[in-house]
């Protein structure tokens, strides 16, 4: 009798041995199931944020702005003693893949070898000016530089005119010179979106001027 008693409790001593070591089995898959989760989610994160980032980066590093065909300089008296630009007509458009961008936030300075130096040439506090209300074709100096839109191609919004240079469209502005704009001056006119880093554009103006010349 007590040999039976011997090895019913050994057997019972087997069964709950073997039933904790499932026990301890089964906690160590849970907390390495929930360990992996947390790992797994963690290196989503950190990888959507390094993606924000770079898209962040690649947008401030390169510009949606480019210039589209010749740049022009106008000149109101090309013959007269100290013959000078009285205005140039950059064409800009989207680049490939460009969102629409509100022009009434750009910053346009200029700059030239000659001193003429202009951190933040006019439009309007208020939008953007069309060049039927300010006149760029009069002589000006640093300090009342202006510059407007002259016209836009393939405009989306005819009837509502807005700000938004969207795909497609292309517009061309024009831009009043100081009076340091004149022959063989090299000038550099920078187009600064909200958003995005500066284009610059840099020209000379020749030895000789016409009314209308493209520049180099």
């Amino acid at each position: 009798m007590g040999m039976m008693t011997y090895r019913k409790s050994r057997f019972d001593e087997h069964g709950f041995t073997g039933l904790e070591a499932a026990i301890v089995l089964i906690a160590f898959v849970v907390v390495a199931a929930v360990f992996s989760f947390v790992v797994l989610g963690a290196g989503s994160f950190t990888t959507q944020t390094a993606q924000a980032t770079v898209h962040t980066g690649v947008a401030q590093a390169s510009s949606s702005l480019e210039v589209v065909g010749n740049v022009m300089g106008i000149s109101a008296s090309p013959n007269a003693p100290g013959a000078r630009l009285t205005c140039i007509n950059t064409s800009v458009a989207l680049t490939a893949g460009g969102t629409a961008m509100d022009l009434a936030q750009m910053v346009i300075s200029y700059a030239d070898n000659n001193g003429g130096r202009n951190a933040a040439v006019a439009n309007n506090t208020l939008g953007i000016t069309d060049c039927t209300t300010i006149n760029v074709f009069a002589d000006q100096t640093d300090e009342n530089q202006r510059w407007c839109v002259s016209q836009k191609i393939n405009d989306r919004n005819p009837s509502a005119p807005n700000n938004l240079l969207e795909h497609d469209e292309i517009w061309i502005l024009s831009i009043g010179m100081p009076d340091s704009a004149t022959v063989n001056t090299k000038i550099t006119v920078n187009f600064q979106p909200a958003t995005g880093a500066v284009l610059p554009v840099s020209r000379t103006i020749p030895g000789g001027l016409n009314v209308v010349q493209a520049l180099y």
